[in-house]
């Protein structure tokens, strides 16, 4: 296929590997890690690359991969993934995969189990808190109290929801929000922005410039940007249909749901103002009220519908992709035997 693109998209596994994966481009992941992710008390000098696969303790336990796993010179742990979509029990996900960096630290013969820090960054291509007012690009947590005091120190998960980073390049003042923006915008420069003439992001525009690739590389890239295409597509799609049969389903069912609660209501009202006119004028308004009623309670019913079938939608079309099962399974949440059921 070709490529039109300038620059590399960092949310493919290809790219995100090649501008902070490799040894010649550690000093990118080391300030990105010290400028978005570390504290000010906090910040590393070097890092090495750690293997990224990790198994259980048993050879039947679930193993976790990563998509970049270092150790920092006072061997702290950092997990640094690139989610391209959302799943269901993301949260459970991010503290298993944690667990794993602990559990290494364990030392044979006498130990007084003193553990280093351990850091896992998720760079989020899609929004998890939808539930929330506030449109937060960072979010740091922590164990802590009931008082809300931190109760352990080494343990921290940052996670940067990427859809809500809305800056210009007129607006970009720290390290943080240059970063950021990079990070959103590659993929669609023509050049390098006047904003961003750091050592730092020089070096990372030669490394992300497609121009520049070797054969392989060009192979590489274009099969992981083919997979990230078709998995936005596939999810899109899925989620706009879903949502619109959902709509469309939960509406008609809401609205016969809410007319029978209106008339009840409306002949309840009815009774008290009076046999003729009270009930006449009770049925009105139970119906106009039950209306109201069941348009809200139609599309809250139907969005969740529609999430299922979106879920249904995105497995049908990944399996007809070949893709693997348990590739699917992350991605929709839904069981093996549920997959299977969609073929």
């Amino acid at each position: 296929m070709a490529l039109e693109d300038k620059y590399v998209n960092p949310f493919t596994d290809f790219g995100f590997k090649k501008l902070f994966g490799s040894e010649p481009n550690k000093d990118l992941l080391i300030d990105f890690l010290n400028e978005v992710v570390l504290p000010s008390r906090h910040k590393i000098a070097d890092l090495s690359y750690a293997k990224n696969e990790h198994l259980g303790q048993k050879e039947l336990d679930r193993k976790a991969i990563f998509d970049l796993y270092c150790v920092g010179t006072n061997g702290e742990r950092f997990i640094v993934e690139m989610q391209k979509a959302k799943q269901n029990y993301f949260k459970d996900r991010s503290v298993f995969y944690a667990s794993f960096p602990i559990q290494e630290q364990a030392k044979r013969g006498d130990w007084d189990f003193k553990l280093a820090e351990i850091y896992t960054v998720g760079i989020l291509d899609f929004v998890f808190t939808e539930d929330s007012d506030k449109k937060e690009v960072r979010h740091e947590v922590k164990l802590k109290d009931q008082n809300n005091r931190i109760f352990y120190e080494k343990l921290t998960f940052i996670y940067l929801e990427m859809p809500h980073f809305t800056k210009t390049e007129a607006e970009l003042e720290t390290a943080y929000d240059k970063w950021l923006y990079v990070l959103k915008h590659l993929p669609y420069l023509e050049k390098r922005p006047v904003a961003l003439q750091e050592k730092i992001f020089t070096k990372l525009f030669e490394a992300a410039e497609i121009a520049k690739f070797s054969a392989a590389e060009l192979a590489g890239y274009e099969a992981s940007l083919k997979y990230y295409r078709d998995l936005k597509n596939v999810i899109d799609t899925a989620i706009a249909e879903g949502e619109l049969r959902g709509k469309t389903v939960g509406h008609l069912e809401g609205l016969q749901e809410g007319l029978e609660q209106g008339l009840q209501q409306g002949l309840q009202e009815g009774l008290k103002q009076g046999i003729e006119k009270g009930i006449e004028q009770g049925i009105e308004r139970g119906i106009e009220k039950g209306i109201e009623q069941g348009i809200e309670r139609g599309i809250e019913k139907g969005i969740e519908q529609g999430m299922i079938e979106s879920k249904k939608l995105i497995a049908r079309s990944a399996l007809a992709e070949n893709m693997p099962i348990e590739i699917i399974m992350r991605l929709t949440g839904l069981s093996q035997e549920e997959i299977e059921a969609l073929r």
